[in-house]
């Protein structure tokens, strides 16, 4: 079985298909490797591409000290993947809880990215939403270590950003809530306090993102809520973003709108690696509504 050591000593399972420039997947809280699979089947065509099962996930290893989760921790575990497989730079995509963890990984170690892209991030971001995220993250864990994931995976499965998921594709829908059942209810616990709960705002983290040189795509659904404030703040702040939003979608974009999702990605890193992907113009951002300033 195919692992990784990260360099706090916790094991990490990866699965990599394709040859070519590369390419890391970092799964949501709710998905693993396997949520992956459509895009490793399309892009493994054209790159090198690998996704593995963040710390808590089976068959990855589950830590038991709660110490073991972090938001540093699950930006150090790309950081791991990539210097084990001698990827870097690499392109990184993540979903929600992988998205934070690949925006932080561009704060922290931008000479291994070539390229992120950021997918439904933002759940618990916003200021004004801080107090209410941690409470229900809170009555959400309690649940969970009462009723064990293959109950409570249900419930999570149902929450108001996947129903649109649910009704535009109840097999696949199928597939992902079965996938989540399956989950270690004691890594899933310890990853929603350590890495969910007390993850920084995104809004807190500004004066990096503004710094930020590494191209950089954003993707939201649109009934996607959670995500839509922090995905407008993110392209406003950071100079090498773009920002898509897809239509009729949930949280589990690159599930539900598999081939938008796909296509999007590939015009993005096509264009970084013909080293086509520009900055910001600043007079966009004059703050004029019509003409010039002068």
């Amino acid at each position: 079985m195919p692992t990784i050591r990260t360099d706090d000593g916790v094991d990490l399972y990866y699965e990599e298909a394709g040859s070519g420039i590369p390419m890391v997947f970092v799964h949501e809280f709710a998905g693993d490797y396997r949520s992956w699979e459509p895009q490793m089947r399309f892009f493994s065509r054209r790159y090198r591409c690998v996704a593995y099962c963040a710390r808590g996930y089976p068959p990855s290893a589950v830590p038991a000290d709660p110490k073991s989760y972090s938001q540093d921790h699950a930006t150090n575990d790309i950081a791991a993947v990539v210097r084990a497989l001698d990827l870097a730079p690499a392109h990184i995509v993540g979903l929600s809880m992988g998205a934070f963890a690949t925006l932080h990984f561009g704060l922290r170690y931008p000479r291994m990215a070539r390229s992120l892209v950021a997918a439904g991030v933002g759940y618990g971001a916003a200021p004004d939403k801080r107090d209410q995220f941690r409470a229900e993250t809170d009555a959400a864990i309690a649940r969970l270590r009462t009723e064990g994931m293959a109950v409570y995976g249900k419930t999570y499965a149902h929450g108001p950003t996947r129903l649109v998921f649910e009704e535009s594709d109840p097999r696949g829908f199928a597939e992902f809530e079965a996938q989540l059942c399956e989950h270690s209810t004691e890594g899933s616990a310890l990853t929603m306090q350590g890495v969910q709960r007390e993850r920084p705002s995104l809004f807190d983290l500004a004066e990096g993102f503004r710094a930020y040189t590494t191209p950089t795509l954003v993707v939201a659904g649109d009934e996607d809520d959670p995500t839509l404030e922090p995905a407008l703040y993110l392209k406003r702040t950071i100079p090498t973003s773009a920002l898509m939003v897809l239509p009729k979608c949930g949280h589990t974009m690159n599930l539900e709108h598999p081939d938008a999702f796909n296509r999007a990605v590939l015009d993005f890193v096509t264009q970084v690696d013909a080293g086509a992907w520009r900055r910001r113009i600043p007079a966009s951002q004059s703050g004029s509504i019509i003409a010039a300033k002068t």
